[in-house]
């Protein structure tokens, strides 16, 4: 029997969530019309057009695209009570979801494989998902992040449609929405502080274990997640503990990794140890599940990463420019980790995204900070980053300058990301990281542009 074609419109499109279930939904042979301020204000052009090329109307964010159109209309969380089109929607009676929500509803119709924990679940459903389709197990995939070999003209990178019941997901605690989920395995990689309370956050992973098929994979070596689960109750990898997928005789290269499995050599393209747990846990579910060792191994070394995470703009003897997503304090310790092998006399460029969770992990963000920056390194703290909408904007950049600094760190702030350019004579390794703005990857760019002159 053939589905139903759906007409759904998406409010808050260009964002990452959204963006990959409405071209998700639209590569599955429903009408999708979205809108976004982004666009209201001249900016994405390219991405605008990149929805429009796959078939995906954009409208202007003042309601007007509700009307006649939609069967459904779905909401970024970023959308504010009282915005146009949700009143709209509401006045015309027309179905109304948050984004979150309507992700639960789309995994419930297939064997769903949930990606979780407080760091890497983006790197870690794209890999997955990748494995899985060169594996020829043919996935479906919505996720946070955007896969470089997923991308083409009709696919951001960020989803994947496949012919089998299997769909990977990026199942984020953000809204409390991973609690709703009932797939057939999870993956929990870490848990540690971002956007709720580590307790509070290790309550709804337990609850979807609970809510869980099938198997649950855990990371043996994190401390908050053998502190709350019982390793008995699923199946495990690690790097130092003992454990049912752990790796042995590795060596870390500056942009990939070598390691050992059950006396199998495996290679990944990847560097850091970060990304070691995000591939055992891959390893694990994929052999579990009845595929050898041998095959995985085969594959693995192809996967090129996702955009925006260790970007390299630049690689000589002299010195780097390195773009990345790292923005809370546990992907910030694992990315200043993975650097420190690299080289000395490194300027971080950090972009805060967000007064809400800035003013929230402010006290973790001056923690790791002061405990990895060395005496060669220095930070420069961009202001916060601001998307819009109604928010209380009682916190700046300057009070993590104040705290990093008072422990003796090198730190300044740069309210202008232009002055950057004026002080490029003093470092030669440059990372810049930070939340959900794509200039970010432009300012890389332009740092080793003007270093390569």
């Amino acid at each position: 029997m053939r589905k139903k074609r759906l007409k759904i419109f998406f409010s808050g499109i260009a964002g990452s969530g959204v963006s990959a279930i409405a071209c998700f939904m639209r590569n599955k042979g429903h009408d999708v019309v979205g809108s976004d301020r982004v666009f209201d204000r001249g900016l994405g052009q390219s991405l605008r057009e990149e929805f429009q090329s796959m078939g995906i109307e954009i409208v202007p964010q003042d309601g007007s695209g509700i009307d006649g159109f939609p069967g459904l209309a779905v909401f970024s969380t970023a959308v504010e009570k009282g915005h146009p089109e949700l009143l709209r929607a509401r006045r015309l009676k027309v179905p109304i979801k948050k984004r979150p929500e309507y992700l639960v509803e789309i995994a419930s119709s297939y064997n769903t494989i949930a990606v979780s924990g407080t760091s890497g679940k983006s790197t870690t459903s794209g890999l997955l998902a990748f494995l899985m389709q060169r594996l020829g197990l043919k996935p479906n995939f919505i996720g946070g992040g955007r896969v470089r070999q997923f991308r083409s003209k009709s696919n951001l990178g960020n989803h994947l449609v496949g012919n089998s019941d299997h769909l990977v997901v990026e199942a984020c605690e953000s809204d409390g929405t991973i609690t709703q989920y009932r797939p057939l395995h999870t993956i929990i990689l870490n848990l540690a502080l971002d956007h709720q309370p580590v307790n509070e956050t290790a309550k709804m992973f337990k609850k979807l274990m609970r809510n869980t098929r099938k198997n649950t994979f855990l990371n043996a070596d994190d401390k908050n997640l053998m502190g709350v689960f019982n390793r008995d109750e699923a199946i495990t990898f690690s790097i130092y503990n003992p454990s049912h997928y752990r790796a042995d005789r590795i060596v870390y290269r500056p942009f990939s990794t070598e390691f050992f499995l059950k006396n199998i050599r495996f290679g990944l393209s990847l560097p850091g140890e970060h990304n070691l747990y995000n591939a055992l846990s891959c390893i694990a579910l994929l052999s579990a599940s009845g595929i050898p060792l041998e095959d995985i191994a085969d594959v693995l070394n192809e996967f090129k990463g996702l955009y925006r995470r260790f970007d390299v703009h630049l690689n000589t003897r002299k010195g780097f420019v390195i773009d990345d997503y790292a923005h809370n304090p546990h992907k910030i310790l694992h990315l200043m980790k993975t650097l420190s092998r690299l080289k000395k006399h490194i300027c971080y460029i950090f972009q805060p995204h967000g007064f809400a969770p800035t003013r929230f992990m402010k006290d973790e963000y001056i923690r790791v900070f002061t405990e990895n920056l060395r005496d060669s390194d220095h930070l420069i703290i961009l202001s916060i980053y601001y998307a819009g909408g109604t928010v209380s904007r009682d916190i700046s950049s300057h009070d993590l300058f104040k705290g990093i600094k008072a422990a003796g760190k090198s730190v300044e702030v740069l309210e202008d990301r232009r002055e950057i350019f004026g002080i490029l004579h003093k470092w030669q390794n440059y990372v810049i990281f930070g939340a959900r703005d794509d200039s970010l990857s432009l300012l890389a760019e332009d740092i080793a542009s003007s270093l390569r002159s």
